[in-house]
Parts: C-alpha cells; structure tokens; sequence
C-alpha cells in the first residue's frame, strides 16, 4: 500500500507536526456510521505503532494502518489539501472529500 502527498498537504502537515504523534495512521473510521462496515477512510496523528500495525509506503512521514482496516483502503492512494481540509483519493475515485484538521489532530482511534 502506498500513500503519495501533494506539496500542500505536506505544508499542512508540517504546521500541525506534534513531536508527541510524529506518524500517520489511516484509519477508517465507524464512529457514529452504525456498524463496522460502514464508515470513511480517514486519517489520524499517531505516537507509537501497534502490533497489528502494518507500514504504508511514503516518501515524507512515517504512515501505518492496522492490517484489518487495510481493505477499506486501495494500494494507491494521495493526501491532498483542499478547502482547509485534507482529502483522500486514489485513482479509482475520493475515499474522503472533507478529513478536517481538528479531526486529524484531535480524533481517538481506537
């Protein structure tokens, strides 16, 4: 799996860095979707991996997803910076238009 980032989503990450959660998780989120299997693919500021975490391929920050949430996402995939918020794409089509960035900073995971 790889996460590709535009140059504004990388000046936006780089504004909200926290030395605290230096790592990247895609993570899908259920909270509020009724059940497991539906929700959006999102992503969070993380401070340690998991024993169930699997690394995802990029080139600027550390990026993991724990290996069961792994198929809500597709292998190709870019973070972008749009609107004041990030989106999630891959060549198939946007898996999240609107990942807020209090959502990034701020939302539990698990």
């Amino acid at each position: 799996m790889k996460l590709r980032m535009t140059d504004k989503a990388k000046q936006q990450l780089e504004q909200m860095k926290d030395p605290n959660r230096p790592m990247i998780r895609l993570f899908y989120d259920t909270e509020g979707c009724g059940c497991g299997v539906n929700g959006l693919p999102t992503i969070r500021l993380e401070s340690e991996r998991r024993a169930t975490d699997e690394e995802v391929e990029n080139e600027d920050y550390p990026v993991v997803i724990d290996h069961q949430q792994a198929t809500f996402f597709k292998p190709d995939m870019k973070l972008d910076f749009v609107k004041n918020s990030f989106r999630l794409s891959s060549p198939d089509g946007i898996l999240n238009p609107i990942i807020s960035t209090k959502d990034v900073k701020e939302g539990a995971t698990i």
